[in-house]
């Protein structure tokens, strides 16, 4: 085992593309770590202190945007990386996003190989436009 090149929150409601984010992240080396809506999300945010949090934007309990804006809004994680991986592909949710302030903006379906360079560069401190 390599060492590892960072810690990633997964945070999506649909089992089988959590697990595929997963498992292609801990391939690469990626210290993993899953969630299954927001609300996990920030419950488990402070405990695993991850480098990146890739977000589902429709989720139930609490969905992307406002877990985005409370991460954004907490002086505790407001550094974390976040990537939105979401169907929301319109212009208006992407600007949305980045007026949160997320850091990167994926659309389903995504390239497991672009999402894997985006945390990739994300974790190393590469900006990203």
């Amino acid at each position: 085992m390599g060492e590892v090149l960072g810690k990633v929150l997964v945070v999506d409601d649909d089992e089988v593309i959590r697990q595929l984010i997963a498992v292609n992240l801990n391939l690469e080396g990626f210290e993993v770590t899953t969630a299954t809506d927001g609300q996990d999300c920030l419950d488990l945010v402070l405990e695993v202190m991850p480098d990146v949090i890739t977000l589902d934007v429709m989720m139930p309990c609490l969905d992307g945007w406002t877990t985005a804006e409370k991460l954004r809004t907490d002086a505790a994680t407001s550094h974390i990386k976040v990537v939105l991986v979401t169907a929301r592909a319109q212009d208006d949710d992407r600007a949305r996003g980045l007026g949160i302030g997320v850091d990167a903006y994926l659309t389903k379906p995504f390239d497991p190989a672009e999402l894997i360079q985006v945390v990739r560069d994300l974790a190393a401190g590469v900006q990203r436009s």
